[in-house]
């Protein structure tokens, strides 16, 4: 079968030998390129697994899933709390970075990572539901509330996804953008412009110019909740966050809610607004232009937001 992996900062589609061992095949029919997927290849981190974690397919009786791709001890303590992403064996077994991932034919995994999907999502669009997933599991440990003002400060996929889950909040929302695209794209998606202070504001760039916004956005007694990832370190003007005592909310990827898991919800929320993938897929390439699929994902200016492959 085919598989992308990384080797010396190039995307490389090789032939591989189908998957074996436990757990519950599934035929890949969507994985979408994340900005950590581009991340690892500049950094031209030593992968040694297919990549590739926002993965859809259909089980051996054609049953669509999502495919939530962490895959925790299930008995250390946080595994225990239903917090399932801080386990203590950390990131090292999430599919595409310390697994073999779903930029591929087909994979294997463990049941428990099987998402069912709503009758009326598109196999195609839900690779969409990890990408909504990690901002559902953010806006619950920022405890969104009806009616707040959110304000996202970067529209790339997930900052679009945050636009999403706060209107399907029932919350106002201004979206601040870097291209017109992506203004567009907020838009599209309920977003107004960003203008006043705000409860909450989401940070979903990843820059210190993107931080310091959002503290300038936040009211006193507001909440920042940090989704980008920063992966140089986070520069922060401590001053202001301190004079308006603001509460910064860290997230790290998906869990549960009692027996809810946040990926349940993302699919739910993708059923109920499927204006959300028309919005953010802009590119679809077969697995066999792998390339070409990263390099129209790395140009945010030529109008990306979220490229698909489809094996």
């Amino acid at each position: 079968m085919r598989a992308v992996y990384f080797e010396d900062g190039e995307v490389e589609l090789r032939e591989v030998p189908k998957p074996s061992g436990e757990g519950v095949w599934v035929r890949v029919r969507s994985a979408a390129i994340c900005g950590s997927d581009l991340h690892m290849l500049d950094l031209k981190s030593p992968l040694k697994c297919v990549v590739g974690h926002e993965v859809a397919g259909v089980l051996d009786d054609g049953t669509p899933v999502a495919v939530e791709p962490s895959m925790p001890c299930w008995e250390c303590a946080s595994c225990q709390a239903g917090d399932y992403n801080l386990c203590a064996v950390g990131a090292g077994r999430s599919l595409g970075v310390g697994c073999n991932g779903g930029m591929a034919d087909e994979l294997i995994v463990p049941e428990k990572c099987l998402v069912y999907l709503p009758a009326n999502v598109d196999i195609r669009d839900a690779c969409l539901v990890e990408p909504l997933a990690v901002v559902v599991h953010g806006m619950r440990l920022a405890g969104l509330e009806v009616g707040q003002r959110v304000a996202v400060v970067g529209a790339g996929a997930v900052g679009l996804c945050a636009v999403a889950v706060a209107k399907a909040g029932n919350a106002s929302v201004g979206l601040s953008a870097r291209y017109d695209h992506q203004t567009a794209a907020g838009k599209s998606l309920g977003a107004g412009e960003v203008e006043g202070q705000y409860d909450l504001v989401v940070e979903c760039a990843g820059t210190e110019k993107a931080m310091n916004r959002a503290v300038k956005l936040c009211r006193p007694k507001g909440k920042i909740l940090i989704l980008g990832t920063h992966w140089n370190g986070l520069p922060l003007q401590q001053i202001p966050v301190m004079m308006k005592e603001i509460t910064i909310v860290s997230s790290f990827m998906y869990a549960a809610d009692g027996a809810v898991r946040d990926f349940d919800v993302a699919a739910a929320l993708l059923s109920k607004h499927p204006e959300i993938a028309r919005v953010l897929i802009t590119h679809r390439f077969p697995l066999a232009e792998v390339k070409q699929a990263f390099a129209v994902a790395r140009d945010r200016k030529a109008g990306a937001i979220k490229v698909v492959l489809e094996p």
